[in-house]
């Protein structure tokens, strides 16, 4: 694979054709690294099946086993991919956009990934301008994984050059929207009230 596309992005005014470069990467089956409000994330088109397989590849899992969320630019269609009741619903739309991924039911329209059908699917709503822009350019949620190792936070989750250098040959294209943070989104399962699988950036005990 050739080197990927590196784009730099305005964080607070993100330019509208280098959002639709990327997301045409997206579009024609790339996988690429975005910034988040959080750390940095590796993502595709949640329909492209081919392209969620090089996602796992590079995380180093497979399709039928790993966690994976949906970015979505806001709340509108979440009922399209999740099982969400009114009380689930009210608390996530106060604590969104913000730094947590929400475990939910998966609905029967969360595509299968390697003939598995998923039990449950993470949302996210990242509270970051260029992640929001892309999902709504695409016109549906964005699949992303982090690209922080599990065991240790590394230097490279935050500089987008040292991103680039290290995945330029692994993915399609690296945006640099500034630097990131080197704390994850604080993971909650919703269907269980609220327990926390994953201390993070957010504190979901202010919004319950």
């Amino acid at each position: 694979m050739a080197n990927a596309v590196f784009l730099q992005i305005h964080p607070d005014n993100p330019q509208p054709k280098k959002i639709q470069e990327a997301v045409e990467i997206l579009r024609n089956g790339g996988v690429i690294i975005y910034p988040t409000d959080t750390i940095y994330g590796i993502g595709c088109d949640i329909h492209n099946t081919r392209a969620v397989e090089r996602v796992c590849q590079i995380k180093g899992v497979k399709p039928d086993k790993v966690n994976l969320s949906f970015i979505c630019s806001d709340l509108t269609h979440i009922s399209d991919y999740a099982k969400i009741d009114t009380p689930t619903y009210k608390v996530m739309k106060k604590a969104l956009p913000g730094p947590f991924t929400f475990v939910l039911d998966a609905s029967s329209r969360v595509p299968r990934y390697a003939g598995s059908k998923k039990k449950t699917v993470g949302i996210r709503v990242p509270d970051n301008k260029i992640a929001l822009a892309l999902v709504q350019e695409l016109g549906n949620p964005i699949l992303s994984t982090s690209i922080r190792d599990e065991d240790e936070v590394i230097e490279y989750s935050t500089d987008p050059e040292l991103i680039y250098e290290k995945y330029r040959n692994l993915v399609d294209g690296v945006i640099d929207g500034g630097p990131g943070n080197n704390v994850a989104s604080t993971v909650v399962d919703a269907s269980n009230n609220f327990e926390v699988l994953r201390e993070g950036a957010g504190d979901i005990e202010e919004y319950l």
